[in-house]
């Protein structure tokens, strides 16, 4: 839906539709900041607010209380899930770290098969034939890209993974990715758990694990890799389940 489409729709619904917008409107600039803090210098926020704008709109113009969810829950998944259209219509990551990050959740597949455990940094460094210094910077690159992260597990389609409304959302899916969470090491499970339910930035999240930003940033790409990784076996196991 266009900008302007998605205004029409939302005057259609009458003064219901603008307070809501005016009331979530710093909703908008939380979820901005927030993403911001994990992307190159050269993302303006000012463009993921206007994105935003955008998801808020269709929120308020689509959303039924029916569904289940308040509308900040609700808006909240629209808003992010516009912001992240719009980097991925940018395209400004380089090529080479889309392909370090599949690399890197590959050895974590291949360790992870071998041990039977969580493979560790090193474990996985080795496998892919690096430096311990340059995997980190790889999971780093992954999680300020968000190249490792979740909505390319469902083949890239944004609107589908971040809306759990829709009735193309995978249940099964979601719930291999609950367990694939539940079965982190321990400060990457954490550090997920800060991040994303509590909405901590990873300088915080560095502060309550005693440990750097940078490392809280390594923290999260490799948790990021290795769940991209427990679920590529999770679809492999199903399409061998359906055959």
């Amino acid at each position: 839906m266009s900008t302007a489409g998605a205004y029409g729709a939302v005057r259609g619904g009458g003064r219901a539709g603008d307070e809501l917008i005016v009331r979530h409107a710093e909703l908008v600039k939380r979820i901005a900041y927030h993403l911001a803090g994990r992307l190159p210098p050269s993302v303006s926020v000012d463009d993921l607010i206007q994105a935003g704008m955008l998801g808020l709109m269709e929120a308020a113009a689509n959303y039924t209380a029916s569904r289940g969810a308040s509308f900040e829950t609700y808006a909240g998944i629209r808003i992010r899930g516009a912001m992240i259209d719009a980097l991925r219509a940018l395209d400004w990551a380089p090529r080479s770290v889309h392909r370090k990050a599949r690399a890197a959740a590959a050895a974590v597949r291949e360790v992870e098969r071998s041990t039977g455990r969580s493979a560790r940094d090193v474990e996985i460094a080795q496998q892919m034939g690096v430096s311990l210094e340059e995997y980190h910077s790889i999971v780093q690159d992954a999680a300020s890209c968000r190249l490792a992260s979740l909505d390319d597990e469902t083949g890239g389609n944004t609107e589908g993974a971040a809306d759990p409304f829709r009735e193309t959302a995978d249940d099964q899916m979601r719930a291999s990715l609950v367990k694939a969470i539940e079965a982190l090491p321990e400060r990457e499970r954490l550090v997920m758990s800060l991040y994303y339910s509590e909405g901590l930035n990873l300088k915080e999240v560095g502060e309550v694990l005693k440990v750097t930003e940078s490392r809280a940033c390594q923290l999260h790409g490799q948790a990021l890799v290795r769940l991209k990784a427990r679920l590529a076996d999770w679809r492999e196991k199903d399409k061998e389940t359906e055959e």
